[in-house]
C-alpha cells in the first residue's frame, strides 16, 4: 500500500469477544464498500488495564475480541477490496482516559513503575505485530493517544525496533490532538499520525501549526482518527465523548464539510481514518435519532462519500 489517498473508517473499535463473529458485523463492512467510497479499515484490538498506574495490560479478557475473530476480518475486509490496518489501543477498566497512563521518572521500590509497564506493553504489541506481519496488514498503529507516556522516548525507540523486526509494512503511532509536536521519535517511525479531533472553527489554524511539524520532519502525515457526534455541541469539542446533548445530525454533517474542505488543500495530508462505524449498528430509520460518531445513513455519510469518491 502507498502512503497517499488513504481514505479510511476505523471498524467496530474495541469490539468484545464474540462481536466480530455475528453476522452483523459482516453485513457492517458491507455497508461500508456498498455506501462509502473508502479503501481503507483500521481494526482496534483492545488492551484493558486496571488503572492509569497498573503494569500489566490484559487482552485475553471477555473486553478483547479472540485473534480468531480478528483475523477472519482482516480477510473478509481484504476479500472486499480494503486495505487494512491494525491499531492494538490500551483502555482502563476505571474508565480514566489512556493519556494519564504515568509513572515516576524514578523507580520507586514496591512502587508501580514505566519498566514492567513497557515490558507487558511491548508484549501485548508484539502478539498484533505478528498477526499483522501472517495476515499482511497493510499499516501497524503503535499506540494511540498515550500522551503521558511520549516522553518515554527510549523505550518507544526500543519497541519500534522490536516491531520491526517482525513486521515490515506501514509503522505509525497515533498521537492525541495537539500533541503533535510534542513526540521526539517520529523519526523512527514511516509517518507522523494524530487524532484530528479539531473544532469546526478551528480547522485552518491546526492545520497550519501541523504543516509545520510536518515540514520539519519531511516524513508523510495522515489524521489516524477523525470524527464528530451528532449531537449539539459536539462541533466545537468533537473529541468529547461524553456529551449527551440533543441529536443533532445537521452539526454533524457541517464539521465534516469543514474538515474536508481545510483537508483537501493540504497535499501534505495522505488521508485519514474517520471515527467510526459499528459492527452493529442502528436501522437506518434510527440515523436520524442517533448522537454518536457513527455516520451510516446520517447526513455526514453523503458528504464523505462526496468527498472520498473524488
Amino acid at each position: 500500500m502507498e502512503l497517499n489517498n488513504i481514505k479510511g473508517i476505523t471498524f467496530a473499535p474495541f469490539a468484545h469477544k464474540g462481536v466480530l463473529s455475528k453476522k452483523d458485523a459482516f453485513k457492517s463492512l458491507d455497508a461500508i464498500k456498498e455506501r462509502t467510497a473508502a479503501n481503507f479499515i483500521m481494526l482496534v484490538p483492545c488492551g484493558l488495564q486496571e488503572t492509569a498506574q497498573s503494569e500489566i495490560i490484559r487482552y485475553d479478557t471477555e473486553a478483547t475480541m479472540s485473534d480468531t475473530e480478528l483475523i477472519t476480518i482482516i480477510r473478509y475486509a481484504k476479500k472486499l477490496g480494503f486495505n487494512v490496518g491494525l491499531k492494538p489501543t490500551i483502555n482502563c477498566k476505571n474508565g480514566v482516559y489512556r493519556a494519564y497512563v504515568s509513572f515516576f521518572d524514578n523507580e520507586v521500590p514496591n512502587e508501580p513503575c514505566w519498566r514492567n509497564w513497557f515490558n507487558s506493553y511491548t508484549e501485548f504489541q508484539m502478539h498484533y505485530a505478528e498477526i499483522a506481519k501472517a495476515e499482511n496488514v497493510d499499516m501497524f498503529v503503535c499506540g494511540s493517544e498515550m500522551v503521558m507516556a511520549e516522553s518515554r522516548e527510549d523505550d518507544w525507540r526500543r519497541l519500534i525496533k522490536q516491531l520491526r523486526r517482525v513486521y515490515s509494512g506501514i509503522l505509525t503511532y497515533n498521537t492525541d490532538k495537539y500533541q503533535e509536536d510534542h513526540v521526539t521519535w517520529w523519526d523512527a517511525l514511516d509517518c507522523i499520525s494524530s487524532s484530528g479531533y479539531y473544532p469546526i472553527d478551528a480547522w485552518e489554524k491546526e492545520l497550519d501549526r501541523i504543516e509545520a511539524i510536518v515540514k520539519k520532519h519531511d516524513m508523510p502525515f495522515i489524521f489516524a482518527e477523525t470524527g464528530c457526534m451528532s449531537s449539539s455541541g459536539s462541533s466545537t469539542l468533537p473529541h468529547d465523548w461524553s456529551i449527551r446533548s440533543a441529536t443533532n445530525v445537521k452539526e454533524q454533517e457541517r464539521w465534516y464539510e469543514a474538515m474536508f474542505f481545510a483537508v483537501k488543500k493540504r497535499p501534505w495530508i495522505a488521508g485519514e481514518v474517520l471515527w467510526c462505524w459499528s459492527a452493529t449498528p442502528y436501522a437506518l430509520k434510527k440515523a436520524a435519532v442517533d448522537w454518536g460518531y457513527d455516520i451510516m445513513g446520517k447526513p455526514a455519510e453523503n458528504v464523505v462519500n462526496r468527498y472520498f469518491a473524488k
